[in-house]
């Protein structure tokens, strides 16, 4: 039977954490170890993220975080984010799964966050001109 990817995230969130965007900027105040995954694609991540978060998208999360052995801390606070938080759902259950014990999603995901007027880096286009 095929599962729509509606029906996914839907399902993941019912057994997730979220967090609103201040409770986000709270708990990286006190716990400034906590990682901070964007799960968006690297032309999403361009246009904008979140300051000090980390860039690896949804699709190689698994990959790149069994190839890096300085992110595999599973008692590392975690809070994962992508555009509306479909994609940090699924990522926060893949991680769970991976073992990691303090895993949360950006309820709203990162629209949420700008919505909130939070702040926002856009880094530069280098010209080489």
């Amino acid at each position: 039977m095929f599962t729509p990817a509606h029906t996914l995230v839907q399902a993941a969130r019912l057994t997730i954490d979220e967090c609103s965007p201040a409770e986000l900027q709270a708990r990286r105040a006190t716990a400034p170890d906590t990682l901070l995954l964007d799960v968006r694609e690297p032309d999403e991540y361009r246009q904008g993220h979140i300051q000090g978060a980390l860039n690896i998208p949804r699709g190689l999360l698994e990959f790149k975080i069994s190839s890096e052995p300085a992110l595999q801390d599973v008692t590392r606070p975690v809070i994962v984010y992508c555009k509306t938080s479909g994609r940090a759902a699924l990522a926060v259950k893949s991680l769970q799964s991976m073992g990691f014990e303090n895993v949360t999603s950006l309820a709203g995901g990162f629209e949420a966050w700008q919505e909130d007027s939070r702040p926002v880096v856009v880094p530069r286009d280098i010209a080489f001109d």
